[in-house]
C-alpha cells in the first residue's frame, strides 16, 4: 500500500510536516500521586512543531476512547492536524513514568502499534519519524514503507529514541535502526541511546558510523553537556542553556522540533557549520525551556525567540554575531 501520493496542484495548505510515530498518554507517577499528559516522542514532535508555527500533520494510531480525545485535542490546540486512519485502533496507549529525584523519567508501556493503510495526498517538506514506531512490529513495517517511498522527494529525520524494554534483542534492534538510516538526511540521538547501540564504541565514533551508513548529519544530544553535530566536513560542540529542572519529559523531542524549524527556515543552505551552529543553539533554547516545565511542554514560536535572544551565539564562541530572531517557515 503506498502510503504518500504526488501533491496535488495547488495544494498550498498541505503541511509543510508530517510526523509518522507513537501517540500515547503518559500516566507520570510522582510522590504526591498521578498525573495524565498526551505523550509519544512523535506526538510530543508534533505538538512542539505546531506551537513553533510549523503547519504539521501527525500519521498516528489511537483509539476511539477518552484518551484518543484527549490527545487530539492536545494536538489541535497546537494546530496540528491528525491525518487520516489515525484513529485505527480499538484502545490508544499508555506509557507510565516514573519520576526520578533528579527530573529524569523511567518508562513502562501499554502499547500496540499498527498503521492503518491510509493515503496522504501530499508530499510534505519533511517527514520526521522514529521511537518505538520504527521498532515495534506490525506498525513498524509500515514506517518503513513510508520512509521508502519518500526519501527521495523531500527530507527525512530520525530520532530513535530507544526504549530497551520493547525492543527485543540489542542486534534486531540495531540491524533494524542501521536498515532505516540510509533513508534519511538526520538522525538525532540521545548519548543513551548511541551508548545502547553501540556500546563499544565512543560518541564521535558512533557518529562517524552513522555517517557512514548514509545519512548526512547525526546529531547526539548529551543533556546537561550540550550535543555535537557531525558531517562529514564539521563536528561541532554545542552547549546546554543552564536552567532549572522540574523533569526532562519531552526535552528532546522539543529539540527536534527546534531542528526541523530550523532545516524549514535554513534548509536552502544545506549542512553548513555555521547555520548548524545556530540551529543547535536554537534547539538546546528550546530543551531548556521544556525542562523547566512539567510534561511535555515546549516553547512557543515567541518564547523561543526571547530565549535565543537571552543566549546569542557569541556569548559561546566569542567569534560569531548573535542567532537571528525565528520566523515562521513560509
Amino acid at each position: 500500500m503506498d502510503y504518500l501520493k504526488t501533491a496535488r496542484p495547488g495544494a498550498h495548505q498541505s503541511p509543510d510536516v508530517m510526523v509518522v510515530g507513537e501517540a500515547l498518554i503518559d500516566v507520570v507517577t510522582m510522590s504526591h500521586g498521578t498525573v495524565e499528559h498526551p505523550g509519544g516522542s512523535p506526538a510530543n514532535v508534533a505538538y512542539g512543531l505546531g506551537r513553533l508555527g510549523v503547519t504539521t500533520g501527525l500519521l498516528t494510531a489511537i483509539g476511539p476512547d477518552a484518551r484518543g480525545d484527549s490527545i487530539e485535542t492536545h494536538l489541535r490546540s497546537a494546530g496540528v492536524v491528525l491525518l487520516p486512519g489515525s484513529r485505527s485502533l480499538t484502545r490508544t496507549a499508555s506509557a507510565t513514568a516514573t519520576l526520578e529525584p533528579d527530573g529524569s523519567a523511567r518508562y513502562d508501556f501499554d502499547i500496540t502499534w499498527d498503521l492503518a493503510p491510509a493515503v496522504p495526498a501530499f508530499v510534505p517538506k519533511i517527514l520526521h519519524t522514529g521511537s518505538i514506531a520504527t521498532f515495534l512490529k506490525p506498525g513498524a513495517g509500515a514506517v518503513r514503507s513510508l520512509l521508502e517511498q519518500a526519501h527521495r522527494d523531500c527530507m527525512i529525520t530520525y530520532d530513535p529514541n530507544i526504549r530497551p524494554a520493547l525492543l527485543g534483542s540489542h542486534a534486531e534492534a540495531k540491524a533494524t535502526f542501521e536498515e532505516l538510516v540510509p533513508l534519511t538526511d538526520v538522525v538525532k540521538l540521545s548519548d543513551e541511546d548511541a551508548q545502547w547501540l553501540y556500546p563499544q564504541k565512543s560518541l564521535d565514533e558512533t557518529a562517524a558510523h552513522i555517517l557512514g551508513l548514509g545519512t548526512g548529519l547525526t546529531v547526539i544530544t548529551k543533556g546537561a553537556d550540550g550535543s555535537q553535530f557531525t558531517t562529514s566536513a564539521a563536528n561541532i560542540s554545542i552547549p546546554a542553556v543552564k536552567s532549572k529542572v522540574a523533569d526532562t519529559i519531552g526535552a528532546g523531542d522539543s529539540y527536534m522540533s527546534a531542528l526541523i524549524l530550523g532545516f524549514l527556515t535554513r534548509g536552502t543552505e544545506g549542512f553548513a557549520p555555521a547555520v548548524l551552529e545556530q540551529l543547535g543553539h536554537t534547539a538546546a533554547a528550546a530543551a531548556a525551556i521544556t525542562v523547566q516545565r512539567p510534561g511535555a511542554n515546549p516553547p512557543t514560536l515567541e518564547e523561543l525567540d526571547i530565549a535565543v535572544e537571552a543566549h546569542p551565539l557569541a556569548q559561546y564562541t566569542g567569534s560569531r554575531s548573535t542567532c537571528p530572531v525565528l520566523t515562521r517557515p513560509v
